[in-house]
């Protein structure tokens, strides 16, 4: 029971498998019922029955139960004969009993299921069997069960090509797995090398039907299941294969004895309990046969065993001898080997002696100390079978004693302890070169990136051509370097001392790291002089350049405010100037006359200046300083200041000349100016009393309308003949203009104003005409007496109090009232008042004229025409009918009237209408502006 307690882990594992496996796949379950079914029956022939249906046939358990004691070779608890349910179920637990007794777990099989025909569950339950009778019993080197059996058809179909057995499904489906199994064993039954792999159905065919005719191995599977299957049940193949491991992994080739009867081993192996009859008359037979040859063997066995007993101590012999000959070569060639003491160069290479050393210590010398051990044994074994057998003591050959190999086993220990030591000192020295060396590198790299550049940096000669500013610029990076020259000392000793320490250590590659920190080391120094030769060449140039600076600022202190004057006397010089007056003109010259006494102290000024700059020319010139651009301070250059002043001389004369010009043309001016004002001075006040008697002359009402016009045509007459007066004005206007006067201070009067007060006078003459000859129209239109207009004139003139000769809206409406006109403050009277200024301001400019006012009045005074009147005239023509013909208004009226009112009366449309009737009565409403005509 023990053995089976460590497998209930797999066999639960198998079960789970089963379990889920519930649902098959058809081809799967087809091919286990027919390797499971065979597999039943070759074990169920041996006790002469076998079985059809593998559901059917052990539902009463009966088959069952007989399968477990022919495969286990125990008897099982007696069966229930009876055909009842419970009987069958009793014998089918009992099955399940010995199974479980096996130490195998049955999971969801029960007898019930079994009784039923449940396919899936009887397939099953022989599975369990299979595994547990056929399966878990195989062992290959320490594997069992399925493991064991994949790895013993592994082992065995190892030399076979195209055979790669992995698994227990798709590894076997071209069946070059089982012909090689049954070749390995029983070459002559299949010709392997005629075999294809891609002909798997001539491949399974041939390995089942050998198996079956001459191993006794039953055709569980048919090649058309496993082709035909994407994947092969691997059940169905694990039960197959098993078959073939228990009938090769003890089975014997048939023989014929020498008799020639046939051997009972098939029937033996094949009958649970062999015949004892038959058995030991078999024996005797072999009996008979060999007991007249006794004697004779014994005696071939007595000198068989002596000479045995000779060969073998002689092959002990010459064991020995070869072994310790071996040993003691593998001695001698290893010895010098660990006495070797040449130092490699590198770290790797003494890392590979270490490791190769170790590999002796760990591969190589094991192997010789078993060896050593095997001979000495071999030796002490030898000595006592030669004891034993009452033969001589062995001696090897010389130097291949015992005591020789332990010596020279001893010298090899001794060579290899102070091997390792060495191996190990070395290593260690060359782990403190191979730093110090990359310690050296990188340094030495760090060194010389720093110092890449510099000799070109200070051999560089870019002071000559830099400013102060530059130069003190350079020397402050000058001192920076100078620091950091400084910081970089310790870094070369550094190097210097690793250079040192790996030549007292012996390193390798001395020379290389010698002649680099040689490089170093004189590059420094040449580092170090043209340090020293930069920093007194930048001091020497920055005294210059400070002294040269100082001229510079000098030189633009002054020169500054000169060109500045300079440029201002050549503005001043070549100013255009404009005067109007003499007394302007005289200023100026008064001016230019100051700036010429100043000439004088100017030029000295502009001497000292151009002093500086030869001054600054000589120390370039002296010293060979190579100037790199200008003043820095101005942009001003002596070349500048000379031109100017040349400019500033010649620029004088000419500014006298155009001041003289200028003073003779101003004094044409004031004459031309006081030639106008005489003039102006009349003119303009004469047209001003002109304008204000016309005004008197229309608001007074002196005399009849017909005597005001008359006067006012007479003096229009002596206002026209003014007129050449003005254009007289006029022509010294013009040569005003053509001289470019625009101020006068003679006169207050311009020739503009001239022009407008003379245009107004003209046009106020003529309106006032125009207000008189129409004052008479209305009079003579309306029938207005001369003293109603002037009522209505002292009226107007009453309430027109800036005598504008109009009336505001207001002025308009006190005069209507003062007139008697009933205009109440309320709505009525401003609609009426309204109704009115439509009247006599049609255009809604506010203001009402004398005109209108008198229209007006005439209006609501005078007895005048109506639409009804003129309504009431037509007809009368038209014979008292609400139409008129047009033959009618020629009758009656001139031609030229006639056709104006047929072109303009719309034709009648009332009830009484007749054709060419017009509408006399829209036409009469239109006429006085009552409809749209």
């Amino acid at each position: 029971m023990d053995h089976y307690d460590g497998e209930d882990n797999d066999y639960m594992q198998q079960e789970d498998d089963w379990d889920r496996d519930l649902l098959l796949d058809p081809a799967w379950e087809k091919q286990q019922r027919k390797t499971f079914t065979a597999w039943c029956n070759s074990h169920l022939r041996k006790a002469g029955t076998q079985i059809e249906n593998i559901e059917e046939d052990f539902r009463d358990g009966l088959k069952l139960m007989l399968l477990l004691e022919v495969i286990s070779g125990e008897r099982l608890a007696k069966p229930e004969r009876g055909k009842m349910r419970v009987h069958k179920i009793s014998n089918v637990n009992k099955a399940l009993d010995f199974i479980a007794s096996k130490g195998v777990k049955l999971v969801s099989i029960g007898a019930e299921e079994i009784v039923d025909g449940n396919a899936k569950m009887t397939l099953g339950m022989i599975w369990t069997i299979i595994l547990r009778f056929a399966i878990q019993d195989i062992s290959v080197e320490e594997t069992s069960a399925k493991e064991g059996l994949l790895l013993w058809c592994q082992r065995k179909t190892a030399p076979y090509k195209n055979v790669n057995i992995q698994n227990f499904h798709i590894s076997w489906k071209d069946g070059l797995g089982f012909c090689a199994l049954i070749h390995r064993h029983r070459p002559e039954l299949i010709d392997y090398g005629k075999l294809r792999k891609d002909d798997p159905m001539t491949n399974l065919n041939t390995a089942f039907d050998v198996a079956e005719k001459y191993l006794d191995i039953p055709k569980m599977l048919d090649a058309e299941d496993i082709v035909g299957t994407a994947r092969p049940d691997e059940k169905a193949i694990m039960t197959y294969v098993s078959s073939f491991y228990h009938a090769f992994s003890g089975a014997q080739k048939p023989e014929v004895d020498s008799g020639g009867f046939v051997p009972l081993s098939g029937n033996i192996i094949s009958t649970l309990r062999p015949d004892e009859k038959a058995i030991m008359t078999y024996v005797s037979c072999y009996y008979h046969a060999f007991s007249g040859k006794q004697k004779a063997e014994t005696a071939a066995n007595r000198i068989c065993k002596v000479l045995a007993v000779n060969q073998e101590n002689e092959q002990l012999m010459e064991d020995y001898e070869k072994l310790a000959s071996d040993l003691l070569e593998w001695i001698r060639r290893t010895i010098p080997w660990l006495e070797n003491r040449t130092p490699e160069n590198t770290m790797q290479a003494m890392q590979q002696k270490l490791e190769d050393f170790r590999d002796y210590r760990r591969l190589h010398k094991p192997p010789k100390v078993q060896e050593k051990c095997q001979l000495e044994i071999n030796f002490n074994t030898l000595q006592t079978k030669l004891r034993l057998s009452n033969r001589p003591a062995f001696m090897p050959s010389e130097g291949k004693m015992v005591s020789d190999i332990s010596n020279a086993w001893g010298a090899l220990e001794g060579a290899e302890k102070g091997y390792e030591e060495w191996l190990l000192n070395e290593i260690r020295r060359l782990e403190r070169l191979d730093h110090l060396a990359e310690k050296f590198r990188q340094k030495a790299a760090i060194h010389e990136a720093w110092t890449e550049g510099k000799e070109e940096m200070l051999q560089k000669k870019d002071y000559e051509t830099a400013s102060l500013s530059e130069i003190k610029a350079l020397l402050k990076k000058h001192e920076a370097f100078e620091s950091d020259l400084a910081a970089h000392q310790d870094r070369v000793e550094q190097i210097a001392a690793i250079a040192q320490e790996l030549n007292e250590l012996d390193y390798y590659d001395s020379p290389s790291v010698n002649a680099r920190c040689q490089r170093i080391c004189d590059q420094w120094d040449a580092l170090g002089a043209l340090t020293q030769k930069r920093s007194e060449a930048l001091q020497r140039t920055e005294k210059l350049l400070e002294t040269i600076d100082q001229l510079y600022l000098e030189f633009a202190k002054r020169a500054a405010p000169f060109n500045n004057w300079m440029e201002g006397a050549m503005e001043d010089l070549q100013d255009t100037f404009i005067v109007h007056t003499i007394e302007e003109i005289q200023g100026l010259s008064t001016a230019h006359e100051q700036f010429k006494a100043t000439l004088p102290e100017a030029d000295k000024e502009r001497q000292a200046i151009l002093g500086i700059h030869n001054e600054i020319t000589k120390i370039v010139q002296t010293y060979h300083v190579n100037m790199a651009g200008t003043n820095p301070y101005t942009t001003i250059n002596p070349q500048e200041i000379n031109a100017k002043w040349d400019k500033v001389r010649q620029l004088v004369p000419q500014r006298d000349q155009a001041l003289i010009e200028e003073h003779a043309r101003q004094q044409n001016n004031e004459r031309l100016r006081k030639q106008f004002a005489n003039q102006a001075n009349v003119i303009g006040p004469w047209i001003q009393n002109k304008m204000e008697e016309i005004g008197r002359i229309s608001i007074e009402m002196h005399g009849t309308l017909e005597d005001q016009l008359t006067h006012l045509r007479q003096y229009e007459k002596s206002i026209v003949n003014y007129k050449p007066k003005i254009d007289q004005l006029e022509g010294d206007h013009q040569l005003i203009q053509e001289a470019l006067i625009f101020d006068n201070k003679h006169t207050n009067y311009t020739m503009e104003h001239i022009r407008v007060g003379w245009e107004q006078l003209l046009t106020t003459i003529a309106r006032t005409i125009n207000e008189i000859e129409n004052q008479i129209l209305t009079r003579d239109a309306k029938g207005i007496s001369q003293e109603q207009l002037n009522e209505f004139r002292a009226s107007f003139n009453h309430f027109d109090r800036d005598h504008s000769g109009t009336l505001g809206a207001e002025e308009f409406k006190a005069c209507l009232i003062s007139l008697g006109f009933d205009i109440a403050n309320d709505a009525q009277g401003e609609a009426e008042f309204s109704r009115i200024m439509s009247i006599v301001d049609p255009n809604r400019l506010g203001v009402i004229t004398f005109q209108a006012f008198i229209d007006f009045m005439s209006r609501e005074t005078a007895d005048t025409d109506t639409a009804d009147q003129v309504m009431a005239s037509f007809k009368v023509l038209a014979g008292d009918k609400n139409y008129i013909l047009a033959d009618e208004l020629r009758r009656e009226l001139p031609p030229d009237q006639a056709e104006y009112c047929i072109a303009r009366m719309a034709p009648y449309s009332g009830p009484d209408a007749v054709p060419g009737a017009l509408d006399y009565m829209s036409f009469s409403t239109a006429l006085y502006g009552e409809s749209d005509l």
